[in-house]
C-alpha cells in the first residue's frame, strides 16, 4: 500500500533488566519491557487516577543490543523508535494459535534515547543505527576544517 506508515514512539521506563539471547544465526537479540502511564484527575471523586501500558519491545539492531546490554538497567527512562509486528506462534500445551504485538528496532527507521541524566561529559544519549557506530571524535570535528574545501 502506497503511502502507508509503520512507527512507534515511546518515553517509558523499563520494568525489568533487558533480556538479552542469542539467535540460531549467532546475532544478539534484546529484549525489554516499558511501562508508559497516563495521569488525569477523576471529574467525580477529585482522585487523582493512573493507567499504566507495558510494551514488548524488540531490538534486532547489533549496536543497540551492545548499548543495551552495557548501559539499560530496570527503571531506566528511555526514549525509542521502532515499528509494530505482530507474530503468530502456537502454545505448545494448548496447541491454539497465539498472537503477540511488539515493537521492533531494527535497521536505519529504529533509535533509542537514553533520557537519564549520566554524568555531565557532553556526549549525546542519542543512539541509532545510523550514529551508533561514529567514534566519538567525529562528533567533536572542529567546523572551521570544513570551511578549507569550499569551492566558492
Amino acid at each position: 500500500m502506497a503511502g502507508s506508515l509503520n512507527k512507534v514512539q515511546l518515553i517509558g521506563r523499563l520494568g525489568a533488566d533487558p533480556e538479552i539471547k542469542q539467535m540460531v544465526n549467532g546475532k544478539s537479540v534484546a529484549r525489554l519491557s516499558i511501562a508508559t502511564s497516563q495521569n488525569w484527575k477523576d471529574k467525580s471523586s477529585g482522585e487523582r487516577k493512573e493507567k499504566t501500558e507495558w510494551h514488548r519491545v524488540v531490538i534486532f539492531n547489533e549496536g543497540l543490543v551492545n548499548v543495551v546490554q552495557q548501559y539499560v538497567k530496570k527503571g531506566a527512562n528511555v526514549y525509542i523508535e521502532g515499528q509494530l509486528s505482530t507474530r503468530k506462534w502456537k502454545d505448545e500445551s494448548t496447541g491454539q494459535d497465539k498472537y503477540s504485538t511488539e515493537i521492533v528496532l531494527q535497521g536505519y527507521n529504529s533509535s533509542l534515547t537514553m533520557l537519564d541524566s549520566r554524568s555531565n561529559n557532553g556526549n549525546s544519549n542519542l543512539v541509532s543505527e545510523n550514529k551508533s557506530s561514529l567514534p566519538n571524535d567525529s562528533l567533536n570535528q572542529d567546523s572551521s576544517d570544513l570551511d578549507d574545501e569550499i569551492p566558492f
